[in-house]
């Protein structure tokens, strides 16, 4: 599973040809031991356990790369590898 970002300790993944436990575009992310699954239509978590203060920072990175993204969803869903995306910054 390549890591397409990282930022403040989360680590962003995105699974190349992974659409089988949830059936729409979404992140992998991990923090401390914590590890979440996020949607990239509303940037909602759809399951895992996750920091409320590095939810939100993830959730804000999504809306603000959605484009991108979805695009790399598309890559990665064709088998290939998804591109790095630029991280969330102060």
């Amino acid at each position: 599973m390549p890591s397409i970002s990282m930022f403040f300790g989360i680590i962003v993944y995105m699974y190349a040809v992974e659409n089988k436990q949830h059936k729409l575009p979404h992140i992998h992310v991990k923090y401390q031991g914590h590890e979440a699954v996020y949607s990239l239509v509303d940037s909602e978590k759809l399951s895992g356990d996750f920091p409320k203060k590095q939810g939100r920072m993830v959730q804000v990175w999504i809306d603000l790369h959605q484009d991108e993204l979805l695009a790399d969803w598309d890559i990665a869903i064709s088998g290939q590898e998804p591109y790095k995306i630029e991280p969330l910054k102060r």
